[in-house]
């Protein structure tokens, strides 16, 4: 069987970019960012920015009197940032690593995290650095998913499991970081206020592909031995060959310093 598992590795400016333009990764950001109550002349933090994707939004809301600060550690992403948010004035983009933040102790009224913290080397030591750069009364917010819920709807359900052990313990580092997002922000030294969990659903096979790996990532379990080769070719060819359904569960926290 020759069954194409699209294992070229997304750009990965152009892959957050269209995430984010997705019905559910649309839904979610608004979410976050309604919770975060942004005001006017507040210095908001977006640690991991990406390629800027939200710093225009969060721009909008301090107004002329604000500051938002973009943090990375990529270059391509901070290059992105940059371009995106080339006339507005309000934005600083820096490039360092959510374990060290380039950010003043005390000096941020909202900062988000937005799905950073399941690729760190460290979810607690990069959220003591936020704890630091935040001031009293700080509103933080925080999406994480938790990869350990994604459910891929096929008639060899086994292949389905199979591939979600694979993401859980082997594609991503920290697969079940949403799950104790709320937990992990108490031990930090915050107080949580809100915790929701959504589940986006993904009825598209061409979106979920780009989104969640799945033809990629196949071949990743194949190659390592997770997966045998034909089940995992055949599972993945029949996902496109019917209705088409997956989901996983997102958690969005809001705290306070």
């Amino acid at each position: 069987m020759t069954t194409n598992l699209g294992v070229r590795r997304p750009d990965k400016a152009a892959y957050m970019l269209r995430a984010a333009a997705t019905d559910a990764g649309r839904a979610y950001k608004q979410q976050l960012l309604d919770l975060l109550d942004v005001r006017t002349g507040q210095t908001t933090l977006d640690v991991g920015c990406g390629p800027g994707t939200d710093l225009g939004a969060f721009a909008e809301l301090v107004g002329e009197n604000g500051t938002v600060i973009g943090v990375d550690r990529d270059p391509a992403m901070l290059a992105e940032a940059r371009d995106r948010t080339t006339g507005l004035p309000t934005v600083e983009i820096r490039e360092g690593d959510a374990h060290a933040l380039p950010v003043e102790p005390g000096s941020v009224d909202r900062a988000r995290i937005d799905r950073v913290l399941m690729h760190v080397a460290d979810p607690a030591a990069a959220l003591a650095p936020l704890h630091r750069a935040t001031r009293p009364g700080a509103l933080v917010g925080l999406a994480e998913p938790d990869w350990d819920t994604l459910i891929v709807d096929a008639d060899d359900l086994d292949t389905s499991r199979a591939f979600t052990r694979y993401t859980t313990s082997v594609a991503v580092r920290n697969a079940t970081i949403g799950r104790s997002l709320a937990r992990r922000t108490e031990q930090a030294g915050f107080t949580v206020l809100t915790v929701l969990a959504t589940a986006p659903v993904f009825q598209d096979f061409q979106a979920a592909d780009h989104t969640l790996g799945l033809g990629r990532n196949t071949q990743k379990a194949i190659d390592s031995g997770h997966i045998e080769e034909d089940l995992g070719r055949r599972w993945f060819a029949s996902l496109s060959e019917g209705p088409f359904l997956a989901s996983f569960s997102l958690f969005t926290v809001l705290c306070s310093r």
